[in-house]
């Protein structure tokens, strides 16, 4: 098993912080490509009667990808890196930018059979997952309950534990300026993430960015715990467990217990690596370093 590595680099940061032990190399960064990113396909598929995106682009295996909070109001650089190799899909969780019908989801069981549904829909049944923050903890779901539904898996600071020790900060609680700061190393990555899209409506946007948020909050809200910890050990695909070592929303540590119940579970086994110089959001701080972690994994 490997553990946690790095320090956490950069100034201090006024929220609850974890304390890495040292162990192999982290993930290192690398000056940004530069790339035009073109758009995917859009297609929509229905989940519980509502309408959900599935955006596609790229050629290859198959890759899924379960966006975190925030989700996917434009495809990103670090998708567009995965699909130099992959078909990537990236299917937007109820009531994320592009799906509705979150306000149908009363309990966390009702969002891991929806989203399984939209595993399904997307063609992404046996094809390698990635999911990060929010949309981890669903793709660590995916992998534990349906096992033959993720043929390998990759979790980018996913949500579902709580550590009373390291409490994680509730990003449903912060002042809209915060926000940035908690989400990722440079806010201003949060905030090229979160402004309208190209044809976005100036009125409607800020509406369906707040549907986003209330969204994560009706599956994950005041801790985001759970109960993920008691199903961890059923995993059995290979999994690759990716955290920045600045993230101030969910502590560092948080990767090795995830690492630590996956490897003494039924057939585990995970590894960690630490992204350097990346927030919560690695994939859009570090998207090249993430990605060639991510494809590094799935070779």
């Amino acid at each position: 098993m490997c553990s946690a590595t790095g320090k956490t680099s950069g100034g201090p940061s006024p929220w609850p912080r974890a304390s890495v032990p040292p162990s192999p190399p982290s993930a290192r960064t690398s000056p940004p490509r530069s790339r035009e990113v073109s758009a995917p396909k859009t297609t929509t598929v229905d989940v519980n009667g509502f309408p959900c995106r599935v955006w596609t682009k790229g050629q290859g295996p198959k890759l899924g990808f379960l966006a975190g909070l925030g989700g996917l109001p434009r495809w990103l650089p670090f998708l567009d890196r995965l699909a130099e190799t992959h078909t990537v899909i990236a299917p937007s969780l109820p009531g994320y930018p592009g799906a509705t019908g979150h306000t149908e989801l009363d309990t966390h069981l009702d969002w891991v059979l929806a989203v399984r549904q939209l595993v399904d829909k997307a063609g992404l049944a046996g094809a390698d997952l990635v999911g990060a923050s929010v949309g981890g903890a669903f793709a660590a779901e995916m992998a534990a309950i349906f096992p033959g539904h993720v043929r390998r898996l990759a979790l980018i600071a996913p949500f579902g534990l709580f550590d009373d020790r390291e409490p994680a900060a509730d990003p449903w609680a912060q002042r809209k300026e915060v926000l940035p700061g908690l989400m990722c190393a440079d806010g201003e990555k949060w905030n090229a993430l979160v402004a309208p899209p190209d044809g976005a409506n100036s009125v409607e946007w800020p509406i369906e960015m707040t549907r986003a948020s209330e969204a994560a909050a009706r599956a994950f809200w005041p801790l985001g715990n759970t109960g993920l910890h008691k199903r961890l050990g059923l995993i059995a695909s290979p999994t690759l467990i990716l955290w920045g070592d600045r993230d101030a929303l969910l502590p560092p540590s948080y990767a090795q217990q995830f690492a630590t119940r996956i490897n003494g579970g039924i057939n585990g086994g995970s590894r960690v690596e630490l992204v350097a110089d990346a927030g919560h959001l690695a994939y859009l701080d570090q998207p090249e370093t993430v990605a060639r972690a991510v494809l590094g994994h799935f070779r």
